[in-house]
């Protein structure tokens, strides 16, 4: 490697060509870094004082070796989105010199002498006439540019605003000319020339830390995959496999999507979750242990890829599948695309059938919505999709989903029906994060033509309004004000219309019978097309029983909506996991049966299952686990204490009274780092809170 500062107009004049490789990633500065850009090329150029300003490094490396005859071009490793910013820059520069007639406002800034020396090789024809080769995506708009030829049929997005915010810049500051040229010669680069046989491009690459835009995890994961193959074979899968994913995904959205993407792809491909900000150092651990070649882990992806684009950019052909997948992304369960990978990709194998695949979708979409309502944290969702589909018998698809569903334990559990109802007809619904979600699909649950319930706004049939007219008050009863605060945003006082502006405030009668639109038909409740307004026309009056029977009503509809996985018995019972090995109990520890710790454990062990619904206790032959995710606490009974094992590594522990001690280099029964002793009922409290910490950082960290 070899690095000298140089002046950036006399490092492009003696540069022969600059090509950007196929696997770099697109033009990507935007409107505030070109800005920033210009307002530092006119304080230079303003102020004689400064006599250069830095603007990062161009790293190349040369095709091959190069000759006085003939001179090879240089493949740019980083830095092109600084040479494709000033190019357009000059490029608007020399466009104004030449409309204005300004000759050389500044010496060696005449028009002529800016394109011949820093945007063309005038003597050179094809490609070869430029100093600068753009990638795939963004070559024929900054090459229409340079010839001022007529744009591409989908010109890159990037390099036709910026040039245009360029022409506009130069334009405003035409009195500053001047200072524009002076600027502009003052930009100094870190000229960074890699030695093929020497440098490993893909290393420097990666660390690389300079002005530019940060890498994001796509553009990592292109360069290392294609960077290192032979010409031939990197364009061949760059344009048959890579090339269509960029544009599947969006030019603009292609990194934000991919990103995305690719976390679920390894989640799929590994049960491990990557770390939103190691996506990349995943994949380059997951592709070292994968068992094929180069094209078929990129075809695998770009497979993978229109999967993903099926479900969640709205892709999928089959109208049922679309409208179940756009129901996901409405409530946001992107936490189950790595299992639905893998099933849609069973799909297109023939292994799952549509109807099955339908099926299944659904059976999500109300677990997740089931947990919601049942105020179920979701830090275990997580996890629970990304090792879902090695738990299943594919032979049996569709039922193995069913059953699986319907073991997963207490703190992952598919709420029952009993569970769902009672919460949903409770729950606070008008501010629930997907109203608009849960309307729509009681609405339209069991119909075949759907109803467009965008067109229509939610409505509480007993007014928001505190100041109720005494018409209410005399409707609901002496408790009036208790009913409206129970009651106002839960299941059986809201629906749709779209009257609400007409019916506002009015009292239920009203709204029932007499409402009627510009041409005198009656629109109120009794006369409503929605599924959601039947049997409001034949309700008298609107209190609580009429409430909560509504509630009823429109919960066992809910009940069919997001419906439970079957529950047979023989069913379950042949997918419920074994459990080999000896089994035991409390009876196997004497020590907590009778003695000193005998009531101290049962206090212990009242209070530790009662942090959590998910939290199961189990007797093993040495000591008593604790569970919520896996082990937070193990408990191992001794004759004058009980000693615990803290899931935790010793320094995440807050413990200001100094009991605990750090066992991370010692062997013993139990799981975690972190060991304390209880011996006594006051110590109880303290050591709880100890607990409560284990539990809490375990249930955190399922959250990534």
């Amino acid at each position: 490697m070899k690095a000298t500062e140089a002046n950036l107009l006399k490092f492009l004049r003696k540069s022969p060509q600059f090509v950007i490789p196929i696997y770099q990633r697109n033009y990507s500065w935007t409107a505030d870094e070109c800005k920033q850009l210009w307002a530092d090329i006119l304080r230079a150029g303003r102020d004689e004082a400064i006599t250069a300003h830095f603007i990062g490094s161009i790293v190349y490396v040369e095709r091959s070796l190069s000759n006085v005859t003939q001179q090879e071009s240089l493949l740019v490793i980083d830095g092109q989105q600084r040479l494709t910013t000033t190019t357009l820059l000059l490029t608007a520069l020399v466009g104004y010199i030449e409309m204005a007639e300004l000759g050389e406002p500044v010496d060696g800034f005449a028009a002529r002498k800016l394109r011949n020396y820093y945007l063309l090789n005038p003597e050179e024809e094809g490609e070869r006439q430029f100093k600068l080769v753009l990638a795939e995506t963004d070559r024929d708009t900054l090459l229409a540019i340079l010839q001022a030829a007529p744009e591409p049929a989908e010109p890159s997005v990037r390099i036709k605003e910026n040039f245009k915010l360029f022409q506009d810049l130069v334009a405003q500051h035409a009195k500053e000319i001047d200072a524009v040229c002076k600027g502009v010669a003052k930009l100094v680069v870190v000229d960074i020339s890699l030695d093929r046989s020497q440098d490993n491009p893909q290393l420097i690459f990666e660390s690389m830390n300079s002005t530019g835009r940060e890498l994001s995890q796509a553009d990592l994961i292109r360069n290392f995959i294609l960077m290192g193959l032979e010409p031939k074979l990197q364009a061949d899968l760059y344009r048959s496999y890579w090339r269509p994913m960029e544009k599947g995904f969006g030019q603009a959205a292609y990194a934000t999507h991919f990103d995305a993407f690719m976390r679920h792809y390894l989640t799929a491909k590994t049960g491990e979750i990557p770390n939103v900000r190691d996506v990349y150092l995943a994949f380059k651990t997951y592709a070292h242990t994968w068992n094929g070649d180069t094209r078929d882990l990129v075809a695998d992806i770009h497979a993978y890829a229109s999967y993903y684009r099926a479900m969640a950019l709205g892709e999928e052909l089959d109208g049922q599948l679309k409208q179940a997948f756009q129901d996901l992304r409405e409530l946001k369960v992107d936490v189950a695309y790595p299992f639905l990978l893998d099933a849609y990709r069973d799909y297109k194998h023939a292994l799952l059938s549509g109807e099955d695949l339908l099926n299944i979708v659904r059976l999500v979409e109300s677990y997740v919505f089931r947990r919601a309502i049942c105020a179920i944290p979701t830090n275990s969702l997580n996890k629970t999709f990304a090792g879902f589909s090695r738990l299943l018998k594919k032979e049996n698809y569709l039922e193995s989903v069913q059953s699986t569903f319907a073991l997963l334990p207490s703190y992952r559990r598919f709420p029952s029906d009993d569970e769902f109802t009672r919460d949903l007809k409770t729950r606070d619904l008008y501010n629930f994060r997907s109203r608009s979600y849960w309307l729509r699909r009681l609405e339209n649950h069991g119909r075949k033509e759907r109803v467009s319930t965008e067109e229509y706004t939610i409505e509480h049939i007993l007014p928001q309004n505190e100041a109720l007219s005494s018409a209410w008050r005399e409707e609901l009863g002496p408790n009036w004000k208790e009913v409206q605060a129970t009651y106002l945003h839960t299941l059986g006082n809201l629906t749709l219309t779209g009257y609400n502006s007409e019916y506002s405030d009015r009292s239920f009668a009203f709204k029932r019978d007499q409402v009627s639109d510009k041409a005198g038909d009656l629109v109120g409740f009794a006369h409503s097309p929605l599924k959601l307004n039947h049997g409001l026309g034949q309700v008298a009056v609107w209190n609580e029983a009429a409430i909560k029977a509504r509630a009823d009503r429109l919960a066992e509809v809910a009940k069919k909506a997001w419906a439970c996985p079957p529950r047979s018995v023989a069913t379950l019972d042949a997918y419920r996991p074994g459990r080999g090995g000896a089994q035991y109990s409390i009876a196997d520890h004497p020590n907590l049966l009778s003695g000193p710790m005998a009531d101290l454990f049962e206090d212990l062990r009242r209070r530790i299952l009662a942090i959590d619904p998910c939290v199961s206790e189990e007797f093993l032959k040495l000591y008593v686990a604790y569970k919520a995710e896996t082990n937070f606490v193990d408990v191992v009974p001794q004759v004058k204490r009980l000693r615990l094992s803290l899931n935790l590594e010793f320094h995440e522990i807050d413990d200001p009274q100094g009991m605990c001690i750090d066992v991370s280099g010692v062997g013993r029964w139990g799981n975690g780092d972190v060991e304390v002793g209880l011996s006594s009922i006051e110590q109880l409290p303290y050591v709880m809170g100890l607990v409560r910490q284990a539990f809490d950082r375990q249930m955190a960290s399922d959250d990534n």
